[in-house]
C-alpha cells in the first residue's frame, strides 16, 4: 500500500506502519489513529479505502511530513549557515553539531578517519 508517496508494509499493524512516513513517530501515529477513529489492532492490508483516505486527509491537514518537512529542515540549516551561527559552521565543516567531543567518538561524522599509528611495532624490514 502507498500512503503519501511512501510504500507502507502490509502485514504490520497500522500504528506501526504509519511510522514509515518521515516525520511520524510512535506517539504521533497513535494520535493519528485515535483522531481518525480506526482500530489500532487492524493490519494495513485490512484497511478499507475510506479509512486510508481518512488517515491521508488528517495527516495532510495537521502535520508537515516527508518532502515538506525535509525542505523545512534544510531551510533551517541553510539559515544557520548564512548567519554564520556556531551550529551553522559545524554543519559546513561536517563536524558534530550538538556539543559532542571530537577528540574521539566523532568518526561517523568525520568519515571514519583513523589517525592512530597502531601498536608502535615496526614490521620486519626485508634486505
Amino acid at each position: 500500500m502507498r500512503l503519501l508517496g511512501v510504500n507502507i508494509p502490509d502485514n504490520k499493524k497500522i500504528n506501526v506502519a504509519i511510522t514509515y512516513l518521515y516525520g511520524v513517530g510512535n506517539s504521533l501515529s497513535q494520535d493519528i489513529i485515535k483522531r481518525t477513529k480506526i482500530n489500532p489492532d487492524k493490519r494495513t492490508k485490512d484497511l478499507t479505502s475510506d479509512e486510508v483516505s481518512k488517515i491521508k486527509e488528517y495527516i495532510e491537514k495537521n502535520y508537515k511530513i516527508e518532502g515538506e518537512l525535509k525542505r523545512l529542515v534544510k531551510q533551517n540549516i541553510n539559515m544557520l549557515k548564512e548567519i554564520q551561527a556556531y551550529r551553522g559552521t559545524r554543519h559546513m565543516r561536517g563536524l558534530p553539531v550538538r556539543g559532542q567531543r571530537t577528540k574521539t567518538n566523532s568518526r561517523t561524522v568525520r568519515g571514519n578517519v583513523r589517525k592512530t599509528a597502531g601498536s608502535g611495532k615496526r614490521s620486519i624490514e626485508l634486505k
